[in-house]
């Protein structure tokens, strides 16, 4: 089977570490989120993230669903462990991405502060520009196994789960920045990104790992 057994509560935690991980490195709409904690105030930074989880939200919903329409296909046990090597190849692939991708430049503040659904919309914008997050989604569906067609009301919690993980990530970050009261480098910023690529790295060999011999 694809997933051994279907739980609401344990869809919710996959769902809640894919958005965590999917949101946490620091590429354009992170470095764009600190710019606005530490020029506009947290909430500004806050309603970004926002933007940017719903974004990712309608990704991984777009890209569960096009998993499911294959689901008879991948529940084959053959399939299921080439689809989980694939899977974390592909997190690999993006740990090292993001260990090795030079952060990016901030923004030169507008002096503007708009409202705050003006700033979630430009997080929102951001980041359904970069559509190849959906790589990144089928990486770690296929790894945990988090698609489930035959139970939607699960499926939905799960998707609320990816939401919600996204939402937890931007709000720990924006308060940690409120407290710091001081502008973050671009070499902390690079620094968290090799650590977070590390991370994701390791993570992809022990499931790799995992897979070939369990």
């Amino acid at each position: 089977m694809w997933i051994e057994s279907v739980d609401a509560i344990d869809l919710a935690v996959r769902g809640m570490v894919v958005g965590i991980v999917a949101s946490a490195p620091m590429g354009p709409v992170g470095v764009l989120i600190v710019q606005r904690t530490f020029n506009k105030g947290r909430w500004y930074g806050f309603a970004t993230g926002c933007g940017a989880a719903l974004s990712d939200l309608m990704y991984a919903v777009m890209t569960g669903l096009g998993m499911s329409l294959v689901m008879d296909f991948i529940e084959k046990p053959s399939t299921v462990y080439y689809v989980k090597i694939l899977g974390s190849i592909l997190l690999f692939i993006f740990g090292a991405y993001t260990y090795y991708t030079k952060s990016a430049k901030p923004h030169k503040p507008s002096g503007k502060r708009g409202t705050l659904l003006q700033n979630a919309f430009t997080g929102f914008a951001i980041t359904i520009s970069n559509p190849l997050i959906v790589f990144l989604f089928l990486a770690l569906f296929a790894r945990i196994g988090f698609v489930v067609p035959d139970h939607p009301i699960e499926q939905a919690i799960g998707y609320a789960g990816v939401l919600g993980g996204a939402l937890l990530w931007w709000l720990c970050l924006t308060t940690a920045l409120n407290k710091i009261g001081a502008r973050l480098d671009m070499t902390s910023i690079g620094l968290f990104n090799r650590m977070l690529g590390l991370l994701v790295m390791a993570g992809a060999v022990i499931g790799m790992f995992h897979t070939l011999f369990r």
